[in-house]
């Protein structure tokens, strides 16, 4: 087994640990261990809330949840010998949820996915799905299913959600200024345009006195990837990829967590993927001067792995960039294409006897496809959203018969 270089205690709160981990982006933050370029090494995650989400049939813990903290990174990691302008090299070797444990914090044998409530994080269907919901999802093997969401069992894709390395202090600088100009656009807005440092429930590894409150003053919130990488959200991101890292401080300093284990392109609900701890190993080396030498200057390089569930059978659901409901047409929109095609298999789903927030939250837990089909056909962008069939046990295609409606429970809602 690789090394253990960072250890979770899931009992504990990540504060709590005998090395704490980070919740912001800052250079400063002290590294909790080096390993030279050639290791192997495994790091253990806790759930990215740090275990604010219970294994139960209310959604009030979604509803209320504190976003003020996320997400909860393991790390840092410092690279011996790694320089600003290197690639650092990350191969996921292996990752899954918390070994051999049943019990209370998400990753032991179960999983959650939570659709945000408008005013409280939101989604990329929030107009349509303001409240909040839940599904809590058990693991089998690599199988899942949801007593939230009944009729379905599908093989996840397992993957990290959030890894990158720490930016420099002129790049951290460079984010907070454009963030800011982005909010004061539009600065009431609900939910917000982006997330501005926050001094409150700010974790910063080791650091101490004046250097945490400089990193809470500073330090970028994890919500969005940036330039290190970060919160990417790629469910191909799996066993066997390799990801080439921008290196920006000395050291690298690699952190991360947000261990899914299954999600759909998109991540739509925003905590639309299965959440859970656990671990994930990884070989690490350095291309000395890599960032130079191939133009890698705004974001990492990946090379999916060859692991993914084997469905070969899709039901297809194509949006274009038209507001239907006012009729109202938009030039090239591909998120408003994707949107609608979203919207299209949810409302689908509802004739066999989902409702609407139980479809919402299966096209961020399942392993669906979403392409940008076309964004060359003025004035519609094209985008399509595949849903394999035989992750239910009933067929949903069309046919003549029409579709066959049954009770389908329930999933957990908010008081």
């Amino acid at each position: 087994m690789p090394d253990v270089v960072f250890t979770v205690d899931q009992a504990r709160s990540m504060r709590d640990q005998a090395v704490p981990g980070h919740n912001r982006w800052h250079p400063d933050i002290p590294p909790a261990v080096t390993v030279r370029p050639g290791s192997s090494i495994r790091v253990e995650c806790r759930e990215w809330t740090d275990g604010q989400i219970g294994n139960n049939d209310s959604a009030n813990d979604v509803r209320d949840v504190d976003l003020s903290g996320a997400h909860m990174l393991s790390g840092p990691i410092a690279i011996e010998g790694a320089e600003p302008g290197d690639l650092l090299v990350v191969d996921i070797l292996d990752l899954g949820p918390v070994p051999q444990e049943i019990g209370d914090a998400p990753g032991q044998g179960w999983g959650y996915t939570g659709i945000f409530s408008k005013a409280n994080g939101g989604g990329f269907l929030t107009d349509h799905f303001p409240d909040a919901y839940k599904a809590i999802w058990d693991f089998s093997g690599q199988a899942a299913t949801s007593r939230h969401i009944p009729g379905v069992k599908f093989t996840g894709i397992t993957h990290p959600g959030l890894f990158g390395t720490a930016p420099s202090p002129e790049l951290l600088a460079r984010w907070n200024a454009r963030e800011r100009a982005l909010i004061a656009t539009d600065p009431d807005r609900v939910p917000p345009l982006a997330l501005p440092p926050l001094e409150e429930s700010v974790l910063g590894g080791t650091a101490t006195g004046d250097a945490l409150a400089a990193i809470g003053r500073d330090g970028a919130r994890t919500v969005p990837p940036r330039e290190n990488g970060g919160n990417h959200d790629i469910k191909n991101f799996t066993r066997g990829s390799r990801v080439f890292y921008p290196v920006h401080v000395p050291g690298a300093l690699f952190s991360g967590g947000d261990l899914h284990f299954s999600q759909g392109d998109g991540e739509i609900t925003f905590c639309g993927a299965i959440e859970m701890g656990g671990f994930i190993d990884f070989h690490v080396d350095l291309i000395k001067g890599g960032m130079a030498t191939y133009g890698v200057t705004t974001n990492p390089i990946l090379m999916p792995g060859n692991v993914e569930p084997r469905y070969s059978e899709f039901l297809t659901f194509i949006g274009i960039s038209v507001d239907h409901g006012s009729d109202t047409n938009h030039y090239n929109d591909a998120t408003l294409a994707y949107e609608n095609a979203c919207m299209n298999a949810i409302r689908y789903l509802e004739k066999f006897g989902y409702s609407g927030p139980q479809a919402y939250l299966l096209l961020g837990a399942a392993p669906i496809e979403g392409r940008v089909s076309g964004v060359v056909d003025i004035p519609n962008a094209c985008c399509s959203l595949y849903l394999p069939t035989a992750i239910f046990d009933h067929d949903i295609r069309p046919s003549a018969s029409g579709p066959v409606r049954a009770d389908r429970g329930s999933c957990a809602v908010s008081s």
